[in-house]
Order: structure tokens, then C-alpha cells, then sequence
């Protein structure tokens, strides 16, 4: 069961500064999404890094949960798919946002749904390696235009990120199944 995952982050590392918003959602299980925001856990942010969530950080330390209650919640949601499915951690970038759930997981629950290294899947790995194309035809819009799925937006809401990558992947997916069953070579 692959759980694409998106953060949004106040600046380029976890620590220094924060993970401001979480979203995740079931691929192939629309029905299945968690999005949390979160109290930031430093003083430092880049203004540049915080405008492209669009969230207001004042509003996220007078309101949102604290870290601890963030991601306790989200490990209880992963934890809580496991009657359907072993969970596995799937993103676009998977580099990006596993730096900061993972981190976040391990500083304030200890341990993460995921496993001790927070290991999963990249959108752009699995498409190379599914077409054989070149990294610069792996992008996100590039794999969205290959399968026809233009219309699905990326709003920089953590939430709907999410969802937007689980809808993705369930299209990559599909193609893979629809391909293997064709006999059809994986290159686009």
C-alpha cells in the first residue's frame, strides 16, 4: 500500500527550521488522506521557502499542533492502514519530503511507520525505471502529461499534494499492469 506523502517546510532542512504542514494519502484509496499543519519548532525560516505553502506562520504557532501531537497523529493514521496493508512511503521527491518526515518521526514519536530508515519510493525513480527514460523526462508534469492527467493541479497544499501524487502513481500504476499485460515494451 503506497502512502504518498507531502510537507511543506519553512526552510531547506529539518532541525533548523520547521515542517510547517504534512499530507498524506492512500494510492489507490482516495477515501484514505491525513493533513495536519504543525506549530513550528525554531525561530528560523526563509521567507522565501515559507510563501510557496501560502501558510501564515503567526497563525501556525497561535494554532496548529505542536510537533509531538502532529506526528503522533500521523503515525497513528499510518499505523491504523495496516489492517488494509503494509504501509510504504512513496513521494515526488522522495529525497525532500523523507528528510523531514522522517526526522520529524524519529525526534518527536520515537520511531516511524515506515521502518528505522524511512526507506520508500520515489515518483521519478520509479518512472525511469518503469519507461527507461532520461532523469530530464521524469519530472512530475512530465509523467502527468504521459498519462493524460493534466488537469490534476499542485497547489503547494500539503493535503492535496498528496492526494494529487497518490492519483499519479495509482495512473503509473495502471499503466504499469496495462503494459505487462500487452507485452508491450515499458519505454513511452
Amino acid at each position: 500500500m503506497f502512502i504518498a506523502v507531502d510537507v511543506e517546510a519553512d526552510g531547506p532542512i529539518p532541525g533548523p527550521y520547521s515542517m510547517i504542514s504534512l499530507g498524506m494519502a492512500v494510492a489507490g484509496h482516495p477515501e484514505l488522506s491525513f493533513y495536519t499543519e504543525i506549530k513550528p519548532i525554531s525561530e528560523e525560516f526563509d521567507p522565501a521557502a515559507l510563501a510557496v505553502s501560502g501558510l501564515d506562520r503567526d497563525h501556525l504557532i497561535r494554532n496548529a499542533p505542536d510537533a509531538t501531537q502532529a506526528m503522533r497523529a500521523a503515525y497513528d493514521w499510518v499505523n491504523s492502514l495496516r489492517k488494509i496493508g503494509r504501509p510504504v512511503f512513496l513521494a515526488a521527491p522522495a529525497v525532500w519530503d523523507g528528510m523531514f518526515v522522517h526526522w520529524y518521526f524519529m525526534r518527536y514519536v520515537g520511531t516511524s511507520p515506515f521502518g528505522a530508515t524511512g526507506s520508500g519510493v520515489d515518483l521519478r525513480s520509479y518512472w525511469m525505471g518503469l519507461t527507461g527514460c532520461e532523469w530530464v523526462e521524469s519530472r512530475k508534469g512530465k509523467i502527468k502529461y504521459a498519462l493524460n492527467l493534466e488537469g490534476l493541479p499542485h497547489t503547494h497544499h500539503a493535503g492535496e499534494d498528496a492526494m494529487e501524487l497518490a492519483q499519479v502513481f495509482t495512473a503509473v500504476l495502471k499503466h504499469r499492469a496495462e503494459s505487462h499485460s500487452a507485452g508491450l515494451p515499458q519505454t513511452e
